[in-house]
């Protein structure tokens, strides 16, 4: 690769529907053949009509890209940066196609989620080695991992959350909620997900005096057993501590999406509101300036391309 043909930088996120109208085929998607009922289309249109009618989360992560672009630049890298959706448009592999088109042919790939784990973040991996298989080779992708421990990770966390529990009178009269995506427990076993959790939360603790709990939210309906306890429950354990409050950190979500906007600032605003507590969450990282250049430094320095 001669120095004038730019790396690619590719960002990768769950997806997210862009209207009320775009709601049905996107949960297809997510279900990928499974049952889909009259019931879980209406009570997800009606969850993206009280955020707006659709998902900020494309729009975020473009200005991810954008701002990870500009340092890129800035530090003197020659980058292009791309965002390809697992579950809706622009969908992986149609972005791994303009990869190719535009002549990349070696790019750094970041998924923005802090815990990895086989059965949700594997699925990213799957998705692009067929895209790359059906595109017909020619482009290397690596992967930048195990950033939940990173420094500018954690503080960009800290900082959010001091905001919230500057609020209070003394920080122990809140109750520090790290809300993460529930996972079916079967198929978790011997994956590193939870510690990856337990860990991040606890350099977190280390910089801040708290008292914290690391709940789950979004488990999935049937029989299977979804790592808990709820986010809900521990906001109940709140109030019987004796705490004020509640600040509620989503620790496992780095953009605002249904499960921020709605889960977090509607379902357990309220749930916070019968129990008589004072809820706050401390904002998502979004395109802030830290979690910015984290982004940026992985691309540059920390991007393995061993499979």
């Amino acid at each position: 690769m001669d120095n004038k043909t730019p790396k690619g930088a590719l960002l990768l996120a769950f997806g997210g529907a862009d209207s009320i109208e775009s709601v049905e085929p996107f949960i297809r998607n997510v279900l990928k053949g499974r049952p889909l009922t009259p019931e879980l289309i209406e009570k997800t249109r009606e969850r993206y009509g009280l955020i707006g009618g659709s998902s900020p989360l494309l729009s975020i992560t473009e200005a991810q890209a954008k701002a990870v672009g500009e340092i890129l630049k800035r530090e003197g890298g020659l980058y292009k940066v791309y965002v390809g959706m697992r579950y809706w448009r622009p969908f992986i592999k149609d972005t791994i196609g303009n990869m190719r088109a535009d002549g990349i042919k070696e790019a750094a790939a970041v998924i923005m989620a802090p815990f990895s784990s086989r059965v949700a973040t594997g699925g990213y991996l799957t998705d692009v080695d067929e895209a790359l298989k059906s595109c017909g080779g020619g482009l290397s992708i690596g992967y930048a991992r195990d950033w939940h421990r990173e420094g500018l990770f954690i503080d960009a966390v800290a900082e959010n959350l001091k905001k919230e529990l500057d609020t209070f009178n003394r920080p122990d009269d809140a109750l520090v909620i790290f809300s993460n995506h529930s996972l079916p427990v079967a198929a978790l076993a011997g994956d590193p997900y939870v510690r990856k959790i337990t860990e991040t939360a606890g350099d977190i603790a280390k910089k801040l005096s708290i008292d914290y709990r690391i709940p789950y939210q979004s488990q999935g309906a049937g029989p299977r057993e979804w790592l808990g306890p709820k986010t809900e429950e521990v906001i109940e354990e709140a109030k019987r501590l004796g705490k004020k409050g509640v600040v509620i950190v989503p620790l496992g979500f780095v953009a605002d999406h249904v499960e921020t906007l709605y889960d977090i600032d509607i379902l357990f605003k309220e749930a916070a509101r019968r129990c008589g507590l004072v809820f706050r969450r401390s904002a998502s990282l979004n395109a802030s300036a830290k979690f910015m250049e984290l982004i940026a430094s992985l691309i540059k320095n920390k991007t393995d391309y061993a499979r």
